[in-house]
């Protein structure tokens, strides 16, 4: 699989590497064995918003120094740590199979993933099923890698006004506060790919999300080679008039 880095990856003291790859992989959205964890780094963050990258990034410098010389901590992150990579590496249902192919590899398309409300990209049942789809082939072991677009806005959050009026909040998805990282080329810079256009390329980056044992890769037209209009190619989920609709396809279908 491509190198992939999240900005977060200079700021953990080494022996606290783990926490970082635990915060990354969204197995821990279904399964609840660190929730303890991120509850005892910050239990207000991770209360309000059930993201750990977040919990890591309101971590102080001296909460982390306090917690490399705390025997307990350090003896949990490394259980949770040694029993995600035997999850990672032990056999599954699919390998049991005596039909498996011995290569094989499922290409799972979808314009949205509701995996977290960590990671705002979906809308309804749509992306619920999708994202339904990555943990269970997470957990049987079926060798598949999903491809989406990682969209600037997500869904909106519905509030009421006095007068029973739906109001629409619509947040920004930053990079930096999900568990998501960019994957970089051969060179060590972030990877482009191009897509044809009439008269231009559209590049595309390309953000990594790890479900498991599925990786998820969300493709994102917001880069600064690309003209403004083409950088809000992926501005919004379902966002825009047709135009904007139909490259978002083109972006998935061709680009993916």
């Amino acid at each position: 699989m491509p190198e992939s880095i999240h900005l977060l990856e200079g700021m953990l003291p080494g022996e606290l590497r783990p926490l970082l790859d635990l915060a990354l992989d969204l197995r821990w959205t279904w399964n609840h064995a660190a929730d303890a964890l991120w509850q005892s780094l910050d239990a207000e963050v991770w209360e309000r918003t059930r993201n750990p990258i977040l919990v890591l990034q309101n971590a102080g410098r001296n909460r982390l120094a306090a917690l490399l010389h705390d025997p307990a901590f350090r003896a949990e992150l490394s259980r949770l740590d040694t029993a995600r990579r035997q999850y990672l590496t032990r056999a599954t249902w699919f390998d049991r199979r005596q039909d498996a192919p011995a290569a094989l590899t499922v290409a799972y398309f979808s314009m949205e993933y509701g995996i977290t409300d960590a990671l705002p990209l979906y809308s309804g049942g749509l992306g619920v099923l999708a994202g339904d789809h990555l943990k269970t082939a997470s957990d049987l072991g079926v060798p598949l890698v999903a491809v989406g677009l990682f969209y600037r806005e997500g869904y909106f959050r519905q509030m009421l006004d006095n007068d029973g009026r739906q109001l629409e909040l619509h947040t920004q998805n930053s990079p930096t506060g999900l568990p998501i990282s960019i994957v970089l080329g051969e060179d060590g810079a972030p990877l482009r790919i191009g897509l044809d256009l009439p008269g231009r390329t559209l590049r595309l980056r390309i953000w990594r999300v790890q479900v498991g044992r599925v990786p998820l890769y969300l493709l994102d037209s917001d880069d600064p080679l690309n003209t403004p209009f083409d950088r809000g190619i992926t501005g919004s989920l379902y966002g825009g008039d047709g135009e904007t609709r139909f490259l978002q396809e083109l972006v998935l279908g061709i680009g993916g």
